[in-house]
């Protein structure tokens, strides 16, 4: 039976990055269908695992998060783990664009979007705390501040290509990092 669920996961998960891909290229409305011939799996497949396109879309902002999670975890005893967290952000909305649409498009009061702000909140809380202790950002930065820079990334979307949408990325990052640091901590 093992096996069996190790396929099944790696079905889930060539579902999603065809999904990825699909919507990233399409907008987040394109066929499903397009997302059963990248994945290479049935029709049947796609709706076993995914029974609507928003739980389809759910799964991917859920995989999103998780990644975000880890990263924390990762760094978790380090002072400016912070800003791995915000590089993190910053290539995941070059590179999943059809995220970005969805976080967009769905109502705020979405319980999914909901729980979602709650997960990005509670992942940059601690590593917050500790780089504004360790003098690495400016004392006033809060959480409320870290949607505001991730909709300041959402900016690198204006690139044609996902080469183009990753420079613009760096670069938009780049260019907020310099804000989000303590005025001691850009003198180093």
């Amino acid at each position: 039976m093992r096996p069996l669920r190790s396929d099944a996961a790696a079905r889930r998960d060539l579902i999603l990055d065809a999904a990825d891909e699909v919507f990233s290229e399409s907008g987040v409305t394109a066929s499903l269908d397009l997302v059963v011939e990248r994945a290479g799996v049935g029709r049947a497949t796609l709706y076993r695992n995914f029974p609507s396109r928003v739980a389809l879309m759910e799964a991917l902002l859920s995989r999103y998060l998780r990644s975000l999670e880890q990263e924390a975890h990762e760094n978790r005893h380090r002072d400016d783990a912070l800003f791995g967290l915000f590089q993190r952000m910053a290539l995941n909305i070059a590179e999943s664009v059809s995220l970005v649409d969805f976080w967009r498009t769905v109502e705020r009061d979405n319980p999914i979007i909901r729980s979602a702000r709650k997960r990005v909140m509670q992942v940059f809380q601690t590593p917050l705390e500790r780089a504004i202790a360790a003098g690495l950002c400016r004392p006033d930065l809060s959480l409320a501040d870290i949607l505001l820079v991730s909709g300041m990334l959402g900016a690198s979307l204006r690139g044609k290509s996902p080469a183009d949408r990753k420079v613009l990325a760096q670069r938009a990052l780049e260019l907020l990092s310099t804000g989000l640091m303590a005025p001691a901590a850009r003198e180093r």
